[in-house]
């Protein structure tokens, strides 16, 4: 059988007509009466390495996807805030109104938390403008629950617009903080930093090389087409939910941690100490997650490493990084399942360098880096194994670094 290239675009991935600024523009005039003050967008984001090390206050390395929420927006002078989703799955849900006033942690349920969480933290951190209100429409071909960070980019589009609807100087680490104080406060999601890092201030062509503690950022050359390699996203359709508590409870367990260690955070436990640190542990829970935060902030300075060396050995032994961080997130973490797990088990089978779950886990996605040759055999290998488990086909695409957060018109 002649392999298939099951790589095409993703539907979405910059190629939907319904989210091209005009086409969010003229949806936003027909919703509302009158044309935006603007467009904005804001992608979603793969993570190559370091997971849940971002709340320890350690390093990360995402880079953002072509696949963006897309945000029309005009201000209100009367308190409301209207917002529309052309992606609501309730279509009797799709549009929500909020008096800016009123707004209170997840009093706006469902996606309209999302958005309306940002104007409540922009108005509690000083910036009262906004309590004037807004209409917005937005469009996103982020997919939702793969561990792409759909709330993320919601989160920064709208940031980006409020913060230059009403002129409120944001820079970019700012906008991101505010954004993620929207998921966390309001939402109710105690996340780390890095999804709305990557979302306002990833660059074409590059991985954000993210330091959690200061929000310092260096954007990493990342050109694996030029060695004749792909790096792969294989969406398992398995939906994810951050909120239910499991995500809460290893970040509850890593700050257990570090405090039995006697460190602010687990960014300050030397990985060459990490035996002496695991003695000290009596929770054997505790342990792994310990032992799981200290050697992938090892791989992620691994990884820059071979990164910086851009030799195409250098970056064909990123794929034993990936590999071995999926091992510590399936076994020490536990936030791994059966369709992420087969996922880097046959790809790895068929010939991949490297792979592992991205993102928050119990679903979502993959990485897999491949030769550009063997892609479509990885591929075909993949969705073989997933029909033959009895699972939904798998969508699988190009993580391609794309641009951050920006205005399109």
């Amino acid at each position: 059988m002649t392999p298939t290239d099951p790589t095409a675009p993703a539907p979405g991935a910059g190629t939907d007509p319904s989210t091209a600024p005009e086409a969010v523009a003229r949806a936003f005039e027909e919703l509302y009466g009158s044309a935006p003050e603007g467009v904005w967008a804001a992608p979603g984001r793969v993570n190559l390495i370091g997971e849940y090390t971002d709340f320890n206050e350690g390093s990360v390395m995402p880079l953002a996807l072509p696949h963006t929420v897309v945000a029309a927006v005009s201000r209100r002078t009367d308190g409301v805030l209207r917002l529309h989703s052309a992606n609501a799955p309730d279509p009797a849900a799709a549009l929500v109104e909020l008096r800016t006033a009123e707004l209170a942690p997840r009093s706006g349920g469902g996606w309209a938390a999302y958005p309306a969480g940002v104007l409540w933290a922009l108005a509690r951190a000083g910036h009262r403008a906004v309590l004037d209100g807004a209409d917005v429409h937005l469009a996103s071909t982020v997919p939702t629950g793969a561990g792409l960070s759909s709330s993320a980019a919601l989160e920064v589009a709208t940031a980006l617009a409020l913060d230059e609807l009403y002129a409120l100087g944001l820079d970019r680490p700012g906008l991101a903080r505010l954004a993620q104080q929207a998921e966390n406060a309001y939402v109710g999601v105690p996340c780390g930093v890095m999804d709305q890092m990557a979302s306002a201030c990833c660059v074409p062509g590059h991985a954000l090389h993210l330091d959690c503690r200061d929000l310092s950022t260096r954007q990493v050359p990342f050109d694996l087409g030029a060695h004749g390699l792909r790096l792969l996203v294989v969406d398992t359709r398995v939906q994810h939910a951050l909120g239910d508590g499991a995500y809460a409870e290893r970040r509850a367990g890593c700050e257990q941690g570090a405090r039995e260690l006697g460190v602010s955070h687990l960014r300050d436990v030397p990985y060459d100490t990490l035996p002496d640190a695991l003695a000290r542990l009596g929770d054997e829970r505790v342990r792994r997650y310990v032992r799981h935060v200290v050697s992938d902030e090892q791989r992620v300075a691994q990884v820059t490493a071979l990164l910086g060396a851009g030799t195409p050995e250098a970056l064909r032994a990123i794929g034993g990084v990936l590999t071995a961080g999926h091992h510590s997130l399936r076994y020490d973490l536990r936030v791994s399942c059966p369709e992420l797990d087969l996922v880097v088990g046959v790809a790895n089978a068929a010939g991949a360098h490297g792979a592992r779950m991205t993102g928050g886990g119990f679903g979502g996605s993959a990485l897999v880096l491949v030769e550009e040759s063997a892609a479509p055999v990885v591929g075909d290998a993949v969705r073989a194994a997933f029909d033959r488990a009895g699972h939904r086909a798998p969508r699988i695409f190009d993580a391609t670094p794309s641009a951050g957060a920006r205005r399109l018109g």
